[in-house]
């Protein structure tokens, strides 16, 4: 696994900034954990690679470049 782009106390800062998350459907996939998504959404910005690259420790890709 790779070091964090985010520390816990840049993670405190932005976590209030993000919208609140809608009631899901009885159907469908459970919602990502936003932290996950957000350091997928930054190791594809900082490495310039194609979604379908992104490591598998990050949510899927439609996951990240759908939030971005």
């Amino acid at each position: 696994m790779q070091k964090p782009f985010l520390s816990d106390e840049q993670w405190e800062k932005i976590q209030p900034l993000l919208p609140k998350k809608k009631r899901r459907q009885l159907r469908g996939r459970p919602w990502a954990d936003d932290r996950r998504v957000l350091e997928g959404i930054l190791w594809g910005l900082k490495t310039g690679a194609r979604w379908r690259d992104l490591p598998k420790e990050y949510p899927s890709p439609s996951t990240c470049g759908r939030r971005l």
